[in-house]
Protein backbone atom coordinates (compact mmCIF):
# COMPACT_ATOMS: atom_id res chain seq x y z
CA UNK A 1 0.00 0.00 0.00
CA UNK A 2 1.64 3.32 -1.04
CA UNK A 3 0.72 6.37 1.61
CA UNK A 4 2.41 9.54 1.78
CA UNK A 5 3.35 11.56 4.43
CA UNK A 6 1.79 15.36 4.32
CA UNK A 7 0.98 17.70 6.99
CA UNK A 8 -2.25 17.51 9.03
CA UNK A 9 -5.40 19.91 7.96
CA UNK A 10 -8.57 20.54 9.46
CA UNK A 11 -9.76 18.76 6.57
CA UNK A 12 -8.81 15.19 8.58
CA UNK A 13 -11.01 16.26 11.55
CA UNK A 14 -13.40 13.31 10.48
CA UNK A 15 -10.54 11.03 9.51
CA UNK A 16 -8.66 11.54 12.36
CA UNK A 17 -11.44 11.02 15.10
CA UNK A 18 -12.76 7.95 13.37
CA UNK A 19 -9.29 6.08 13.02
CA UNK A 20 -7.96 7.39 16.80
CA UNK A 21 -11.43 6.57 18.30
CA UNK A 22 -9.70 2.79 18.68
CA UNK A 23 -9.09 1.30 22.41
CA UNK A 24 -6.67 -0.63 20.51
CA UNK A 25 -4.85 2.36 19.04
CA UNK A 26 -4.83 4.29 21.83
CA UNK A 27 -3.93 1.72 24.63
CA UNK A 28 0.03 1.59 23.31
CA UNK A 29 0.19 5.56 24.10
CA UNK A 30 0.22 8.06 26.72
CA UNK A 31 -2.87 9.23 28.33
CA UNK A 32 -2.17 12.62 25.91
CA UNK A 33 -3.47 10.59 23.45
CA UNK A 34 -6.98 10.48 24.74
CA UNK A 35 -10.29 7.79 24.65
CA UNK A 36 -12.49 8.28 23.80
CA UNK A 37 -10.94 10.49 20.95
CA UNK A 38 -13.87 13.57 20.78
CA UNK A 39 -13.48 16.23 17.92
CA UNK A 40 -12.43 18.60 20.59
CA UNK A 41 -9.80 16.78 20.94
CA UNK A 42 -8.79 16.24 17.56
CA UNK A 43 -8.99 20.06 16.50
CA UNK A 44 -6.46 20.81 19.26
CA UNK A 45 -4.50 17.96 17.66
CA UNK A 46 -4.34 19.63 14.39
CA UNK A 47 -3.90 23.22 15.48
CA UNK A 48 -0.80 21.75 17.57
CA UNK A 49 0.12 19.73 14.64
CA UNK A 50 -0.02 22.85 11.53
CA UNK A 51 2.24 25.49 13.76
CA UNK A 52 6.15 24.11 13.89
CA UNK A 53 8.07 25.38 10.88
CA UNK A 54 9.39 22.68 9.65
CA UNK A 55 6.67 20.53 9.90
CA UNK A 56 7.32 18.04 12.97
CA UNK A 57 4.27 16.03 12.72
CA UNK A 58 2.80 14.13 9.72
CA UNK A 59 -0.80 12.74 8.70
CA UNK A 60 0.21 9.12 7.23
CA UNK A 61 -2.81 9.41 4.21
CA UNK A 62 -4.18 6.76 1.88
CA UNK A 63 -5.46 8.02 -1.15
CA UNK A 64 -5.32 11.27 1.00
CA UNK A 65 -7.58 9.98 3.87
CA UNK A 66 -5.39 10.32 7.08
CA UNK A 67 -5.11 6.99 8.80
CA UNK A 68 -2.48 7.58 11.37
CA UNK A 69 0.52 10.54 12.28
CA UNK A 70 4.22 9.96 12.77
CA UNK A 71 6.12 12.74 14.40
CA UNK A 72 9.36 13.84 15.69
CA UNK A 73 10.44 15.94 19.01
CA UNK A 74 13.79 17.47 19.05
CA UNK A 75 14.88 17.83 22.66
CA UNK A 76 16.59 20.81 24.65
CA UNK A 77 18.94 22.11 26.46
CA UNK A 78 21.65 19.31 26.81
CA UNK A 79 19.47 16.99 25.24
CA UNK A 80 19.29 18.90 21.98
CA UNK A 81 21.59 16.53 19.88
CA UNK A 82 17.95 13.86 20.42
CA UNK A 83 14.58 13.84 18.99
CA UNK A 84 11.65 11.80 19.83
CA UNK A 85 9.97 9.69 17.12
CA UNK A 86 6.29 9.01 18.19
CA UNK A 87 3.92 7.28 15.37
CA UNK A 88 0.27 5.63 15.46
CA UNK A 89 -1.45 4.10 12.70
CA UNK A 90 -5.24 3.27 12.29
CA UNK A 91 -5.89 -0.81 13.01
CA UNK A 92 -6.81 -1.37 9.30
CA UNK A 93 -3.88 -0.41 8.58
CA UNK A 94 -1.77 -2.73 11.14
CA UNK A 95 0.46 -5.74 9.44
CA UNK A 96 0.88 -3.82 5.79
CA UNK A 97 4.21 -2.57 5.92
CA UNK A 98 3.18 1.18 5.90
CA UNK A 99 4.67 1.85 9.55
CA UNK A 100 8.20 0.71 9.20
CA UNK A 101 8.09 2.41 5.20
CA UNK A 102 7.20 5.61 7.53
CA UNK A 103 9.79 5.25 9.81
CA UNK A 104 12.22 5.15 7.22
CA UNK A 105 11.26 8.02 5.61
CA UNK A 106 10.60 9.95 9.08
CA UNK A 107 14.14 9.27 9.88
CA UNK A 108 15.44 10.77 6.64
CA UNK A 109 13.47 13.58 7.28
CA UNK A 110 14.63 14.37 10.85
CA UNK A 111 18.13 13.86 9.85
CA UNK A 112 17.90 16.19 6.78
CA UNK A 113 15.75 19.03 8.34
CA UNK A 114 16.96 18.79 12.12
CA UNK A 115 20.63 19.29 13.89
CA UNK A 116 20.24 16.07 15.82
CA UNK A 117 22.49 12.79 16.26
CA UNK A 118 20.27 10.37 18.19
CA UNK A 119 16.39 9.46 17.03
CA UNK A 120 14.88 7.54 20.12
CA UNK A 121 11.32 5.94 20.63
CA UNK A 122 9.62 4.79 23.55
CA UNK A 123 7.36 1.94 22.94
CA UNK A 124 5.34 0.38 25.36
CA UNK A 125 6.75 -2.99 26.59
CA UNK A 126 3.75 -5.57 25.77
CA UNK A 127 3.93 -3.08 21.93
CA UNK A 128 5.26 -5.68 20.00
CA UNK A 129 4.42 -5.01 16.68
CA UNK A 130 5.63 -1.36 17.31
CA UNK A 131 9.44 -3.25 18.70
CA UNK A 132 9.13 -4.70 15.41
CA UNK A 133 9.18 -1.44 13.42
CA UNK A 134 11.73 0.08 15.40
CA UNK A 135 14.17 -3.22 14.99
CA UNK A 136 13.31 -3.43 11.53
CA UNK A 137 14.15 0.54 10.57
CA UNK A 138 17.21 0.19 12.10
CA UNK A 139 16.57 1.53 15.84
CA UNK A 140 18.45 -0.53 19.05
CA UNK A 141 17.09 -1.58 22.07
CA UNK A 142 18.84 1.09 24.64
CA UNK A 143 17.06 -0.08 28.07
CA UNK A 144 13.98 -1.78 28.95
CA UNK A 145 12.93 0.15 32.10
CA UNK A 146 10.69 -2.37 34.66
CA UNK A 147 7.42 -1.57 35.71
CA UNK A 148 7.58 2.65 34.98
CA UNK A 149 4.71 3.18 33.13
CA UNK A 150 0.71 3.02 34.61
CA UNK A 151 -1.73 2.83 32.13
CA UNK A 152 -5.51 1.55 32.85
CA UNK A 153 -4.35 0.47 36.32
CA UNK A 154 -1.45 -1.55 35.06
CA UNK A 155 2.45 -1.13 35.66
CA UNK A 156 4.25 -1.94 31.97
CA UNK A 157 7.75 -1.90 30.85
CA UNK A 158 9.12 1.25 28.59
CA UNK A 159 11.42 0.10 26.14
CA UNK A 160 14.19 2.87 24.30
CA UNK A 161 15.02 2.13 21.27
CA UNK A 162 17.57 4.19 19.32
CA UNK A 163 19.44 4.63 15.93
CA UNK A 164 22.16 7.58 15.63
CA UNK A 165 23.00 9.24 12.32
CA UNK A 166 25.98 7.65 12.12
CA UNK A 167 24.81 3.91 12.72
CA UNK A 168 21.66 4.31 10.11
CA UNK A 169 20.89 1.10 7.36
Amino acid sequence: MRFKLRPWNLRDLGQLVNYANNWNVAKYLTDQFPFPYTEDAGKSFIEMASKDNPVRIFAITLSDEAVGGIGIHPQHDIFKKNAELGYWLAEPFWGKGIMTTAVKEMLEYSFNNFEINRVFARPFGNNIGSQKVLEKTGFVLEARLRKVLFKNGEYLDELIYAVRREDRK
